[in-house]
């Protein structure tokens, strides 16, 4: 497994489909997720540690966990077929639970955990870094750092 971390959240134009993309903490990969505009919001007010009046869906499973005396330990992203991405919560419990990786990423930010991937999937679907992607990846920290969660409704 390799230690990856939440670089942000975008919209890929033409298609208007939000996406997370990630990055090896060691190495030089990089791991685009396709997701929804719901995860894509929640995703962004963690990043940006945006309180809420009331929690969101992300935030309650959050409270849930600490409610009864749990707490999440990692993400791992297992598997990757066809496109869709498969990931696994694991508690410090030793509880386990399948997720989606847009919902167990939102998770994760709010609950400090970290978040692992298999070597498999990125050799699958992980895009090697070169230093026009640094540039562009430079370019879309500047873009987060001015981009709010609202931006991803529909």
């Amino acid at each position: 497994m390799r230690e990856v971390e939440v670089v942000g959240v975008r919209v890929e134009m033409p298609t208007n489909q939000p996406l997370v993309l990630l990055r090896e903490t060691e190495g030089s990969r990089y791991l685009p997720i396709w997701i929804g505009a719901v995860e894509a919001s929640a995703i962004a007010y963690a990043q940006q540690g945006t309180e809420t009046a009331r929690p969101l869906t992300h935030e309650l499973m959050q409270h849930m966990v600490e409610a009864l005396g749990d707490e999440l330990d990692e993400v791992r992203i297992l598997d990757v077929h066809d496109g869709v991405f498969f990931a696994r919560l694991v508690f410090v419990s030793g509880a386990e639970v399948e997720a989606r990786p847009s919902d167990s990423i939102a998770l994760a930010l709010r609950a400090g955990a970290r978040i692992v991937c298999t070597e498999d999937v990125l050799d699958e679907a992980g895009i090697a870094s070169t230093t026009d992607e640094d540039a562009e990846v430079e370019k879309f920290r500047e873009f987060l750092d001015d981009v709010a969660p609202e931006d991803f409704e529909a």
